[in-house]
């Protein structure tokens, strides 16, 4: 179980890496009117208007890919058993301290005593 948990993580945080790549390479709403008018836009890779469906076509399939992954990360989350509640230090062996015998304090015979009130 935990090797399929550890392929989904993985194809979740490449999916969304890329996603971000992705969507950091399209061009805004503005980029389109300067494409019409011929300003560039027909010399791209994908020409003047394949970038944006292939690019927006791959974002929204990593972006599937991602929330399936998602979700089924959260599906086999909830499967496990809880864990216990309580805290950390419950289960641990609680040792006393040894004890040291220590002399009785005797002041020292030339030392001024302070009066107490």
């Amino acid at each position: 179980m935990s090797i399929l948990l550890t392929i989904l993580l993985a194809v979740q945080m490449l999916s969304a890496v890329a996603m971000m790549g992705l969507i950091l390479m399209q061009h805004g709403k503005g980029a389109d009117m300067g494409a019409a008018f011929g300003s560039g836009g027909s010399g791209s890779l994908f020409g003047a208007t394949g970038s944006a469906n292939f690019l927006s076509r791959s974002t929204a399939v990593l972006a599937t890919i991602f929330f399936v992954c998602t979700l089924l990360l959260a599906y086999f989350g909830m499967a496990r058993p809880a864990a216990p509640t309580g805290s950390v230090l419950q289960g641990a062996s609680i040792a006393a301290p040894a004890t040291v015998a220590s002399a009785p304090v005797v002041p020292a015979s030339g030392a001024a005593q302070i009066p107490s009130k």
